[in-house]
């Protein structure tokens, strides 16, 4: 019975709640017989009403559609430019990197060369590099370039002497 309803019921069609409660509590009622008739319409009254309640709290009504929340405007502090702190040159946040260990490296020149010719490679051979003699060494920290220099000698030991320092903003590039 129901489900002949159903069928003719176009999907344009809108649900009627108040509609749709009494089809379940008459279905209720046919089910429960005819001696609880009168219990079965109180009850389903009472379905109806509570279900209209809780869509009139929920706000769906069938002639009302809610309002949209106001827009509120909202204040806001302003920025205040505190600039670099420890502008006296007491950082206390640069005090904390100045003692950790670096690793400077000096690089006459680098080649490469296939395994077969490494394998071979014994005292007194001669590996050419990619440097022409004279030309500036390459200094790097932590492997990133950082300047050039050439080879010179301070109590017996090998020094270098910095010839070009590279600029801050290439040691950026460099690192990307």
């Amino acid at each position: 019975m129901s489900d002949e309803k159903d069928q003719d019921q176009s999907p344009e069609e809108e649900l009627d709640p108040q509609k749709l409660a009494d089809e379940v509590a008459g279905g209720i009622e046919e089910a429960s017989g005819d001696d609880s008739a009168t219990e079965g319409e109180e009850d389903s009254q009472a379905l109806a009403d509570e279900w209209a309640a809780a869509m009139e709290e929920a706000g769906e009504t069938e002639d009302e559609e809610p309002e949209p929340d106001p827009v509120k405007q909202v204040e806001l502090d302003e920025l205040q430019d505190e600039g670099r702190p420890g502008g006296n040159g007491d950082n206390p946040e640069l005090e904390v990197i100045l003692d950790i260990p670096v690793r400077i490296s000096m690089e006459v020149g680098a080649t490469k060369i296939p395994i077969r010719n490494l394998l071979q490679l014994n005292q007194g051979s001669v590996v050419e590099l990619d440097r022409l003699a004279g030309e500036p060494l390459d200094v790097l920290v932590n492997g990133t370039l950082i300047a050039h220099g050439e080879v010179v000698m301070v109590n017996d030991k090998f020094g270098i002497r910095l010839t070009d320092v590279v600029s801050q903003s290439e040691r950026i590039h460099r690192l990307r």
